[in-house]
């Protein structure tokens, strides 16, 4: 069930920030998470996991489900149905860990970007689909269950509508550091 790897160079070649729709297609894989249908763009993630153990940490808000070994390092698994503000993912047999890298660009200019590594708890993974240029469209102001904010866009794919989410948004370090500080685990949090 592993997915082949990507080169950080790859990673994050077209992705923009929360709310900038994209101009170029993308390859996006779509996933169960919550009671929505959501898909992230495939230059972001590594591999997708069967859930395997994880170790939880005291003291950590909801959507941090612990941590995993993989290959020899430590990964952060984060509940992503908790993250955007749903109930928690309950564990089933389609239950997935899609390993995401994303990056943090800092505010202050002299500083590198760090790169974050993170297993995501989805419900399930369906396929990787493709979008062309301006099929990603922006994101309604209203009618969306997610935060619009964790969002880059919308998109279509086997009659549905799909929220395409901003990986580098949800796990910006600096949120979550704050979020994990507060305990919190409220849509709010996603805030732009």
């Amino acid at each position: 069930m592993n997915t082949p790897q990507h080169s950080s160079a790859q990673s994050h070649a077209h992705i923009g920030t929360a709310g900038s729709v994209p101009e170029v297609g993308h390859s996006l894989l779509r996933m169960a998470v919550g009671p929505e249908v959501l898909a992230v763009p495939i230059e972001a993630v590594r591999e997708i996991l069967q859930v395997t153990r994880m170790t939880p940490l005291p003291r950590t808000p909801e959507f941090v489900r612990g941590v995993m070994n993989l290959r020899g390092s430590v990964v952060p698994v984060i509940d992503l149905s908790a993250r955007l503000g749903f109930d928690a993912t309950t564990i089933g047999r389609r239950s997935c860990i899609v390993v995401v890298e994303c990056t943090s660009v800092p505010e202050d200019e002299d500083c590198e970007p760090t790169t974050l590594v993170v297993g995501l708890l989805v419900d399930a993974v369906f396929e990787v689909f493709d979008t062309l240029p301006g099929e990603i469209e922006a994101v309604p102001a209203m009618g969306t269950r997610a935060p619009a904010a964790s969002m880059l866009g919308m998109t279509r794919a086997r009659g549905q509508v799909i929220g395409v989410l901003a990986i580098d948004h949800i796990l910006d370090t600096k949120q979550l550091a704050r979020d994990i500080e507060l305990g919190s685990h409220s849509p709010r949090a996603l805030s732009a």
